[in-house]
């Protein structure tokens, strides 16, 4: 995934798989995954969020440290993309 010029590196497809199942069988009832590209590991993160605003409020207003970079959001359920 991610296999652009866009993007610092791809994002193996079975570990998306598995962090969209950790969402869903996680006990807090989160809707949605947030792929974040981490600056200083040089690789991608999976950030859970409950529900759409928290995804705007990590976008807009820092909420994740400096080097880390919101890439694109998933509904966990549906597994479309939001952002």
């Amino acid at each position: 995934m991610f296999d652009s010029p866009d993007y610092p590196q791809s994002l193996e497809e079975s570990l998306f798989e598995n962090w969209l199942e950790l969402g869903r069988s996680s006990k807090i009832p989160y809707a949605y995954l947030l792929v974040v590209w981490d600056d200083l590991d040089m690789k991608y993160l999976a950030v859970y969020v409950e529900n759409r605003s928290e995804i705007k409020e990590f976008a807009r207003y820092g909420n994740s440290p400096e080097h880390r970079t919101l890439v694109a959001a998933y509904d966990l359920y549906s597994e479309g993309r939001i952002l």
